[in-house]
């Protein structure tokens, strides 16, 4: 295994806080990642790397799959790993996507592995999920325990329903500060997501997920008042009727104590009587 200090000499760059890159550089760490797929015998035959920065996971993941996409938006990156991986770019097991991980076109990958930019984990994170396909990856400690938490904790919100809405979630390591180059300012966990299909139906999935995002903005009020107060958010033309039909249990629930499942039934409810308005 290529040598995560060397890869970082040979590549002439240091980690830049400022721009969100900071690189894994602990060896037995780098050798965890890759087996919390093979623990759950996922698919491993085309890997997808988001930020592969100096390469040092690459390595690992070039190890265990026949395949890796690797996409890198900083171009200096982008050109080491070209040149670094030149014999697995020849051989057809290695692609290197020069660009931002938001806006290139994703291949048809079977798993990811990933260090995700910190600053804009949450918006890979919900491009990867619908994908339905087993994601470990790397976040600060403090959104790991937000995307596993369970309702009733003061973790627990948005994130959480919306995540496990596609996966079932689960904190399988925390990640020490002094694993990178340069240190982050926050402990890292790593969070593998497993895809599965919720045990509740949904409609209208884009409604359901704005529907949360409306509920989670009024935390401290009841659903009732909280559906009332957010008519501009779930773009409902007739609130009250939804709080005239929904079970009056829920209605008194806040958001942080509500399930995925009783989100659902009252976003379906919203569906039906709410008189929803495009827009």
């Amino acid at each position: 295994m290529r040598d995560p200090d060397g890869l970082i000499a040979r590549a002439g760059v240091r980690g830049d806080p400022d721009r969100d890159q900071h690189f894994l550089v602990d060896d037995r760490v780098l050798d965890r990642l890759p087996t919390y797929l093979t623990e759950i015998d996922a698919d491993t035959s085309h890997l997808l790397e988001i930020g592969g920065g100096t390469g040092a996971l690459t390595d690992r993941l070039l190890a265990v799959a026949d395949r890796v996409t690797v996409v890198e938006r900083d171009r200096e990156l982008a050109a080491f790993l070209r040149e670094e991986f030149a014999e697995e770019i020849d051989d057809g097991r290695l692609t290197v996507l020069e660009g931002d991980a938001l806006e290139v076109d994703l291949p048809d990958f079977s798993a990811s592995v990933s260090n995700l930019p910190y600053g804009v984990s949450s918006e890979i994170t919900f491009r990867l999920l619908p994908e339905k396909r087993p994601l470990v990856l790397m976040f600060q400690q403090e959104f790991a325990e937000r995307m596993v938490a369970d309702p009733g904790t003061s973790e627990y919100g948005r994130l959480s329903v919306s995540t496990q809405h596609y996966a079932e979630p689960e904190l399988v390591e925390s990640i020490p500060r002094e694993a990178f180059s340069p240190p982050p300012a926050v402990r890292s966990a790593v969070v593998r997501l497993e895809p599965r299909e919720p045990d509740y139906a949904v409609d209208d999935e884009a409604f359901f997920l704005r529907f949360v995002k409306a509920m989670f903005t009024q935390r401290r009020k009841t659903i009732r008042n909280a559906i009332r107060n957010t008519a501009h958010i779930t773009n409902l033309g007739a609130p009250d009727a939804v709080v005239e039909a929904a079970d009056d249990d829920l209605l008194q629930k806040r958001a942080d104590a509500m399930t995925p499942s009783e989100f659902a039934e009252l976003a379906t409810l919203a569906l039906e009587v709410g008189e929803p308005v495009d827009g």
